[in-house]
């Protein structure tokens, strides 16, 4: 089986979704970019192409023609392993929820259709940039913050973190904004989903915040 690319070659890119026009779009996108792509137009010739030439990354979408892009990811990490980065897509038809099942199951990014492509580019370097490092980094987390990011995990909404914590709502909100900018992430879903994957926090009983994210 092949590896992930070594640092210092042009990255690769697997685009699959079930719209054509989108992946032609894309595709033109990042190879604009300087980025070496492969498209497909279903889930199992997905699956095909990255064993015969593994990926750095793939942009997945979560609807396709023949199945669920969930199921297509977690054959995608049986066959090629966790180095493999994913960034889900979809049209946002099963709101919050697939964004936290995605980031859950251990996608590394999740965009709603449609984005602007400067979004996706930022998305795709930060993933697919040889220069990044691929080793979470302790993200410095204040006592206080990690307090609150231990009471997301566990479901609670900030009115009653701001109750249980004895601080106003509008002090919480601003730790969450510390807290989303330390761990590089763009919701509190994804901070979530963070957490508990690196273990910077225990992961515990309870439902994900996913309103308003």
């Amino acid at each position: 089986m092949h590896g992930i690319a070594p640092r210092g070659e042009a990255r690769s890119i697997l685009i699959v979704d079930e719209d054509d026009e989108l992946v032609l779009t894309i595709g033109g996108l990042l190879r604009r970019a300087g980025y070496s792509v492969t498209e497909a137009h279903s889930g199992q010739a997905a699956v095909e192409v990255a064993r015969n030439e593994v990926p750095e990354l793939v942009l997945l979408g979560v609807a396709l023609p023949d199945g669920s892009g969930f199921e297509i990811y977690r054959e995608l990490r049986d066959a090629l392993g966790s180095a493999l980065r994913v960034i889900f897509m979809s049209r946002g038809e099963g709101g919050p929820n697939d964004e936290v099942a995605a980031l859950l199951l251990g996608a590394d990014d999740y965009l709603t259709k449609p984005f602007f492509p400067d979004v996706l580019l930022a998305r795709v370097r930060r993933l697919a940039d040889p220069t990044e490092s691929r080793s979470v980094e302790p993200p410095g987390l204040t006592r206080r913050e990690l307090e609150i990011l231990s009471l997301l995990v566990e479901g609670r909404r900030e009115p009653e973190i701001a109750r249980d914590l004895y601080i106003s709502p509008r002090t919480v909100a601003k730790h969450i904004e510390h807290i989303l900018g330390k761990l590089g992430v763009h919701s509190r879903a994804q901070a979530v989903a963070l957490a508990v994957r690196h273990g910077v926090v225990p992961e515990r009983a309870g439902g994900v915040v996913a309103e308003g994210d």
